[in-house]
């Protein structure tokens, strides 16, 4: 079975992990129980090895429509055949009595609309990436497959056999018949179950489908782009660790940023940047106890600090600090595109930008609920730590591999931290040494109008010394550093409109994020266009846009000419490429929240 693009699969999901389903039938990737824990199925990076959970029509050619239940995560899959027209929808069961991810996993309902269709089933694990043997037992209600770490129970009631390490089965279904089959964990010791999804999949995919609409019916967007809005939403409820409220940065590892490249990482942990933002945006359209919860999981980390009051780039969902990066040169790679890489190396990166990212979400955050004095303790430690060493080079937002450098966004989040920092001890009269912070805010700020500006090129550059541009100083505006209408602001925002022959960032109206042939990151390869900023350039260009009605109109275009490139259920990789393919890990957290922060403020300056 050939690999299918990116953006053919959707996305299914109970707030513990997720799983990828293409559009043939096939869930491609689960890793269980948890965002990142081994993988069972991971044929989207190795097509013969990584193994699939595959149902669907016996003819190989078959019309599909994929689509969501409204307003949920719930994903339907339409076969058209000659013969007939069938159905599967696919959900991970959530509600009041699915909490238990180790009994409640994926549940297959598969049903004949019209005609007579036979299907066929071939479910074969890969435990642990493909690295770990099983053994299949077979009983009246299924399966179980046994591994040395994780035991797995396929519920069916139709019959299955043995080929191999794979279960399979065809089975015909005539108009208005159906069944429901199930892939549930089990305890290594214990394997019998008390509850059988598959028997209870009525009430189930009922419970599901008003868990999802009840949670959405909580958003406070109404705007143009609603639908496309609450869709990014309900993604990024799917990213979210639910047991400790994180949030993580893709659900998957590996996919490249460029096809055959080295581009290849895993982004299934929380990245403190990725996950302010994502609280930014959830605060936006209402959705305030998710906010509440990575708060939770926030001040856990600030009990944490390194000695020096300094936090990780990135955490474990759990917490853990430690994230190996190894690769598994037995698996071949998204079509060819290795190394394969699980563990990320960047966890001990210096990123100086995270904490303006992160006291800019605190501040929003203050807004709606105060914080704690205890809390405010270990952010101005943090404050000091970044008084202390704002001017360090450092990796960056981007996470180059090149070496250090200093990096002008990573100056201006310094500069943010700090000013966040005032205004949160401003408004809740909370001690702080505000003499010492407002010398090192205006001196930042000096220096990245000095330092950070290129009289020759007139716009800000991506870093000291090197005339290129980068797509991050988007968020100069955005962060209140500089007004959008500052000539230095519009002078930037007409450079890196120039395409990238021209020395700018954009392409047919997508934005890369720096110009690889200008940069050095230590790796090689192309990438694609980065599409969380193409909606920060459509920020920059709504608020420029209160001043000159040309630039709200452009604004308006690129978002609009943006949502095309989402694939058929509304969800964005992390790039886009040359040919509009998606790119990079998928679906991403980032992409997402940058779309709900534009489609609220476009929406707010167009009016009513």
């Amino acid at each position: 079975m050939p690999y299918q693009p990116i953006e053919n699969y959707g996305l299914i999901g109970n707030m513990r992990t997720t799983a990828l389903v293409g559009m043939n039938g096939s869930i491609d990737w689960l890793c269980f129980p948890h965002f990142d824990s081994p993988s069972v199925f991971a044929a989207i990076l190795d097509d013969g090895k990584g193994g699939r959970f595959s149902i669907a029509p016996v003819p190989n050619h078959v019309k599909t429509k994929q689509y969501y239940w409204p307003d949920t995560n719930v994903l339907v899959t339409r076969f058209h055949t000659t013969d007939g027209v069938g159905r599967m929808i696919d959900f991970m069961p959530v509600g009041k009595d699915a909490t238990d991810c180790t009994q409640h996993g994926i549940v297959r309902r598969i049903q004949t609309i019209r005609g007579t269709m036979t299907f066929r089933l071939e479910c074969l694990p890969a435990f642990n990436y493909g690295r770990d043997t099983h053994t299949i037992t077979l009983n009246s209600g299924g399966a179980i497959f046994r591994s040395p770490h994780l035991s797995l129970r396929l519920g069916a009631t139709i019959p299955l056999h043995q080929e191999g390490n794979a279960l399979i089965a065809e089975f015909t279904l005539q108009e208005g018949e159906g069944v429901d089959i199930c892939l549930q964990g089990m305890e290594s010791d214990n394997l019998s179950t008390g509850f059988c999804p598959e028997i209870h999949a009525e009430e189930l995919f009922t419970q599901t489908v008003s868990y999802w609409r009840t949670w959405l019916a909580k958003c406070t967007y109404s705007g143009r782009w609603r639908e496309m809005v609450h869709r990014s939403a309900l993604v990024l409820k799917l990213l979210t660790f639910q047991p400790t409220g994180a949030i993580v940065a893709a659900p998957t590892c590996s996919l490249p940023e460029g096809i055959g490249g080295e581009r290849n990482w895993d982004y299934r942990y929380t990245w403190i940047r990725d996950a302010a933002f994502t609280l930014y945006g959830l605060l936006r359209i209402g959705f305030t106890e998710e906010a509440s919860q990575f708060m939770h999981w926030l001040e856990a980390r600030c009990h944490e600090l390194a000695p020096d009051g300094s936090l990780q780039i990135m955490y474990g969902i759990d917490g853990r600090h430690t994230l190996t990066e190894e690769t598994l040169d037995h698996l071949e790679g998204y079509r060819g595109s290795s190394p394969v890489r699980i563990g990320n190396g960047a966890y001990d990166q210096l990123q100086l930008d995270i904490y303006g990212e992160l006291l800019d979400s605190v501040y929003l955050y203050n807004k709606f609920t105060p914080i704690s004095y205890d809390l405010w303790k270990h952010l101005r430690r943090m404050i000091n730590w970044v008084c202390d060493n704002w001017q360090r080079t450092d990796e960056g937002v981007w996470e180059v591999r090149g070496g250090q450098q200093h990096f002008v966004y990573s100056k201006l989040m310094c500069w943010v931290a700090v000013d966040r920092g005032i205004r949160l001890a401003d408004k809740r009269s909370f001690p702080a040494d505000r003499d010492r912070w407002l010398k090192v805010r205006d001196t930042i700020y000096e220096e990245i109008m000095e330092k950070g500006w290129d009289a020759n090129r007139q716009a800000f550059i991506q870093r000291y010394g090197n005339d290129s541009l980068d797509a991050a100083n988007l968020m100069m505006p955005l962060v209140f550093f500089v007004s959008p209408t500052d000539p230095r602001m519009l002078k930037t925002l007409d450079a890196t409109l120039q395409t990238p022959e021209n020395g700018g960032l954009v392409s047919n109206g997508l934005v890369y994020r720096y110009n690889i042939a200008e940069s050095t990151d230590g790796l090689s390869g192309e990438e694609g266009t980065f599409n969380i900023c193409t909606f920060w350039l459509v920020e920059a260009l709504t608020r420029a846009g209160k001043a000159d009605r040309r630039r709200l109109d452009d604004a308006r275009l690129m978002f609009e000419q943006m949502l095309g490139y989402a694939n058929h259920l509304g969800l964005y990789a992390e790039e886009t490429g040359h040919h509009g393919e998606a790119l990079g890990n998928f679906p991403q957290a980032f992409t997402h929240l940058a779309l709900i922060s534009a489609a609220f403020n476009l929406d707010r300056a167009l009016g009513k």
